[in-house]
């Protein structure tokens, strides 16, 4: 991997990191802006490097490195009430970068598409992990983890995506689509 490319994922890494930080508590789950930048990690670096971003981002905080949301890092959170949402971070990655390198599929098609697999799928195994550690049944916990923040996150997903494709077009060599 090159400089350049490792020097992105540190980057988007410190930005998952630091979007995490901006955290407002909504019960056991706290609303963050890491969805955003989830968005736009599909859209900016090659698929390989999506996932490997994510899973350094998830090493680092089970280490003990405070990335994850309210400055808490450690792998008591990855397997706490909220972990799940982690987790669903990295499997939710994997099928985004497939999902958006479908060439079949019209740019919006696999932007609409990727985000949305990745945003179901955090939300399925962040509701799952949430209904076990927390002992909630399904309702419970889709009104706590879920409903609240349907919406935002859409919102937070469509400003990502905007910024991504930004941000491909003022990099020197536009999206990184290497395998």
């Amino acid at each position: 991997m090159s400089a350049q490319r490792i020097a992105r994922c540190g980057l988007s890494c410190a930005l998952l990191a630091v979007s995490a930080w901006v955290s407002i508590p909504l019960g056991p789950v706290p609303f963050t802006l890491q969805t955003l930048v989830l968005a736009m990690l599909p859209g900016v670096l090659a698929p390989r490097e999506a996932v490997l971003t994510v899973a350094t981002y998830l090493v680092l905080g089970g280490v003990g490195l405070p990335v994850f949301s309210n400055m808490m890092g450690g792998i008591g959170v990855l397997l706490g009430p909220t972990g799940g949402f982690l987790w669903g971070f990295l499997i939710g990655m994997v099928a985004a970068t497939a999902i958006a390198r479908i060439e079949r599929l019209p740019q919006t098609a696999r932007d609409v598409l990727s985000r949305g697999a990745l945003l179901l799928i955090s939300y399925a195994l962040g509701t799952a992990q949430l209904m076990v550690v927390g002992s909630l049944a399904l309702p419970a916990a889709l009104t706590v983890a879920v409903l609240p923040f349907a919406v935002p996150d859409v919102v937070k997903m469509a400003v990502g995506v905007i910024i991504a494709r930004a941000v491909a077009r003022a990099l020197p060599q536009g999206r990184v689509h290497a395998r």
